[in-house]
């Protein structure tokens, strides 16, 4: 009986712990579903850009940005410039999967 007891209860302490390991994080570089819209975040993933210039405009451009200045990629992969967005002018960054850097 005790053999029983024992294996119930870690058997409930693996389960219960592998819903805790599987919360969704905020703001992650890495989301489980990729929709492939334009995300914002607060620092870019470095990294290889195989963005090209006209695509990093467009994506700046799906985004709701518009008079895209000159874009320059930096050492880190990541494509920077000014645009304007609701009459401001602003700083923009495109990181290698996508995100936006404002």
């Amino acid at each position: 009986m005790k053999r029983y007891l024992f294996a119930a209860a870690a058997a409930s302490a693996l389960v219960a712990s592998g819903a805790v390991a599987q919360q969704h994080q905020q703001g992650s570089h890495n989301p489980a579903l990729k929709d492939y819209r334009p995300h914002q975040i607060a620092a870019p993933a470095h990294g290889a850009n195989s963005f090209s210039e006209d695509q990093a405009r467009g994506r700046f451009a799906k985004a709701g940005f518009s008079r895209i200045g000159k874009l320059n990629k930096d050492k880190n992969g990541v494509w920077r410039g000014f645009a304007y967005r609701g009459g401001t002018r602003v700083s923009v960054g495109l990181d290698y999967k996508g995100n936006i850097v404002r």
